[in-house]
């Protein structure tokens, strides 16, 4: 079992920031992680991922050049720093792992609101 806890989401104007994070606990491994996110009525979509040793990171094309995925293996987190945010980006931001080819894993996280205003 791994367990996965988000935080960092709220509200914010269009074109502000906000930084998410990911804290993974239990059996935990090398795996690839990422983020996705779900807006009511719409289907559960990629944003990004990011390989164990942080070398190799993918985003989908809605979030690229406005977020950055990052991750700190010695505290067991992993972020994703949101910004000129929009009001389509309003979501639940969900963490996961494991992330392959943009397909996500079985471990998930409870989800955090993310609410942009125009």
């Amino acid at each position: 079992q791994v367990t996965l806890v988000e935080s960092g989401g709220g509200l914010v104007q269009a074109g502000g920031s906000l930084r998410l994070s990911c804290l993974a606990s239990g059996r935990t491994g090398a795996y690839p992680m990422g983020w996705f996110r779900q807006a009511p009525g719409k289907e559960r979509e990629f944003v990004a991922a990011i390989s164990y040793n942080g070398a190799s990171t993918d985003y989908a094309d809605f979030v690229k050049g406005r977020f950055t995925i990052s991750r700190d293996n010695a505290k067991n987190t992993m972020s994703l720093q949101m910004n000129s945010l929009k009001p389509d980006d309003t979501a639940a931001y969900y963490c996961n792992a494991p992330v392959i080819a943009t397909l996500s894993g079985r471990y998930w996280g409870q989800g955090t609101q993310v609410t942009v205003s125009s």
